[in-house]
């Protein structure tokens, strides 16, 4: 069936591993672009054996790699370079995520690649940027979390013990500021204003997202300092007697809705009536949420939802992943897409997150094994029954 999705006839060249860049692949694959991920021929992206997996594939790359086709080409070689170069001059864009440097050395960076194919949109990911003192160092989602603020910001109050999310977030975030990137600059490209090299760190993404509401003190420069820098800072969930759950009352009708609903005073108390006297009064305040909280400890998760559905406030109870999909609201959404994949048989997949009246995405196919697709993208290239001898002479696999 025809892809209709809105990156339908992009040509996408991923010179990528691990997950910010594949995460890019996988949304542009699901979005109808045509993806090919160059491998190396022995392990291929590292990102195969990485967490749970299935005959040999890992749920991780299932999901980053999704709907691409695999050539297990060396680049190192002269004539995998070639090779790689070969489809760069194809390709609408090119993603790499190499250290600084890296890709110049092997021949395929942007100087490269434009030479070729003016028209190119190149996209360069690194950790810490392409200049400054710390541009040579590896960069994995935890050392940026831990430079970028992640995870002092995520510290326990009481002993500043800084917390790391547990999960990779750095890359995730990367992913989704380069996506939006990479589709600009074709925006600007159909425009006419042609292709250009763009550039995005991991330090610039998670920096810019955490800056946007967790580093107001930072922000303000004259700030008296008297509030957190994150106005979510203190917030915990609501023990019930079965369950967990969360209440955020942003608005004045949240805040008394949920007071009422859990048995706590302060909903008709004029000193906090408003914002800005719940600001005035914060010791209060506190005793409130105390009082909140303990009224929460008496209700069962049915019952709290009654209350907080009455009271029309914005709350949820806390679900795990594991129980996510059978979620009646989940179902009615259709979040989950659940098929048969040739290697790891049952998969239940987040449907693509994005949805296209005129241009529908669609979640893309199984990820590649390694090397799955090489002959046909030698085909694709002119290369046509070269495939033996570069085996031979392990240019590819």
């Amino acid at each position: 069936m025809e892809h209709t999705g809105p990156l339908r006839g992009i040509r996408v060249l991923e010179l990528s591993l691990a997950l910010t860049g594949p995460y890019i692949g996988a949304l542009f694959a699901d979005q109808g672009a045509d993806v090919v991920k160059v491998e190396r021929p022995d392990i291929g992206d590292i990102l195969r054996w990485i967490g749970p997996s299935v005959n040999g594939l890992s749920a991780v790359f299932r999901v980053c790699n999704r709907g691409k086709k695999s050539i297990a080409v060396d680049v190192r070689t002269d004539t995998g370079r070639q090779i790689a170069l070969e489809l760069a001059a194809q390709a609408d864009v090119v993603i790499q995520n190499f250290r600084p440097g890296v890709a110049d050395r092997l021949g395929v960076g942007y100087d490269d690649v434009v030479a070729i194919n003016s028209e190119v949109v190149y996209v360069s990911l690194t950790g810490f940027g392409e200049i400054g003192p710390y541009r040579d160092r590896s960069a994995y989602d935890t050392v940026i979390q831990a430079y970028g603020g992640v995870a002092s910001s995520q510290a326990a109050p009481d002993v500043g013990e800084p917390i790391f999310l547990q999960q990779v977030l750095a890359d995730k975030v990367t992913a989704l500021y380069a996506s939006q990137a990479v589709t600009a600059a074709l925006f600007a490209r159909a425009t006419g204003r042609g292709g250009q090299h763009v550039h995005v760190s991991m330090v610039d993404a998670v920096v810019s997202f955490l800056w946007t509401d967790a580093a107001g003190n930072e922000v303000l420069l004259d700030s008296d300092n008297s509030q957190p820098s994150s106005f979510t800072s203190g917030f915990k969930p609501f023990r019930f007697i079965d369950g967990w759950g969360v209440v955020t009352p942003i608005s004045d009708s949240d805040f008394t809705g949920m007071c009422r609903a859990l048995d706590a005073p302060g909903a008709d108390d004029p000193r906090l009536q408003t914002a800005e006297l719940r600001n005035q009064h914060r010791p209060l305040m506190a005793e409130v949420m105390a009082a909140c909280y303990a009224g929460a400890e008496k209700l069962t998760v049915d019952q709290a939802t009654e209350r907080f559905e009455a009271a029309d406030v914005p709350y949820a109870m806390i679900v795990p992943p594991e129980e996510l999909p059978d979620d009646p609201h989940a179902i009615a959404m259709g979040l989950f897409e659940e098929r048969d994949d040739p290697v790891v048989g049952r998969v239940r997949i987040p449907r693509h997150p994005a949805l296209f009246d005129g241009t529908p995405a669609r979640l893309a196919g199984p990820a590649p094994k390694l090397g799955e697709h090489t002959e046909e993208i030698l085909a694709q290239v002119g290369r046509v029954g070269q495939g033996s001898g570069l085996r031979d002479s392990g240019v590819i696999a």
